[in-house]
């Protein structure tokens, strides 16, 4: 393994969004607010406890996850898809840099930013409401698994992806209808049948319970079989991208 190379896209990826901080980190805390505002206070005060907890603590996981889930993925696919519209994802073909060494930088950039994100959101989540630390070793599990698992995806999509349209159709028609009927307001066990049976096909659901359940203690599902849905997730997700790397998948054309 290249370590250097891999050391310098690493730097330039943090760099990349560092640069444009406002609209990488400032952005999503801004969005998150007004979740909090309208979910949390507005809607909160108004709502009975779910799984024992005050609804606008039942909401901080999911409002986290939600976050680090789609900086992660944006972050990895944007900068790559830009770097196949430049044309300049030809200096990372002429370099002496594997497919290893991209997606470590990559991905680790993603989750990087994923994590900062999300921590400043649990800041934010302080001016409303606190919040325990049920288990510490989940919610690190979730929070670092997840985010690479949808960086990884990132770099699927803009591999694949031609155009900007082709790129938005994952953020747009997958990840946000996926987070919203993920169980991030609500809790699945208030659905009818068939409607809760269909939930639990939704991978995002057990990412969002996962964290919750390490931030709570409460969740839809166990965090074992979270934890198992993840990780079925992320070697798909690490095959796949791997496999695309190192074919030069519309890379080479």
């Amino acid at each position: 393994m290249n370590r250097v190379a891999l050391k310098t896209l690493f730097i330039k990826e943090i760099r990349r969004f560092a640069k444009v901080w406002m609209q990488t980190v400032l952005s999503p805390l801004v969005t998150t607010s007004l979740y909090f505002l309208v979910f949390g206070v507005a809607l909160g005060s108004r709502l009975k406890e779910i799984s024992g907890v005050p609804y606008i603590q039942f909401v901080v996981p999911g409002l986290v996850m939600m976050t680090m889930v789609r900086d992660s993925f944006l972050n990895t696919s944007s900068s790559l898809f830009q770097s196949k519209i430049n044309g300049t994802i030809t200096d990372l073909l002429v370099a002496p840099i594997g497919a290893s060494e991209i997606l470590l930088s990559y991905v680790g950039a993603a989750m990087c930013r994923a994590v900062i994100t999300g921590s400043l959101v649990l800041v934010v989540a302080l001016f409303f409401t606190w919040f325990p630390l049920h288990s510490v070793g989940w919610a690190i599990f979730f929070t670092l698994f997840v985010p690479a698992t949808f960086g990884l995806l990132g770099i699927v999509s803009a591999l694949w992806a031609e155009k900007f349209d082709h790129l938005a159709i994952f953020p747009n028609f997958v990840l946000l209808p996926l987070a919203f009927l993920g169980g991030v307001f609500y809790s699945i066990d208030l659905l009818p049948e068939p409607w809760n049976a269909i939930s639990r096909l939704n991978p995002l659901l057990y990412m969002v319970n996962g964290l919750r359940f390490g931030f709570l203690g409460v969740a839809d599902v166990s965090p074992v079989a979270s934890a198992v849905v993840v990780l079925i997730s992320f070697m798909v997700m690490l095959s796949v991208a791997g496999i695309m790397l190192q074919r030069g998948y519309k890379l080479r054309t």
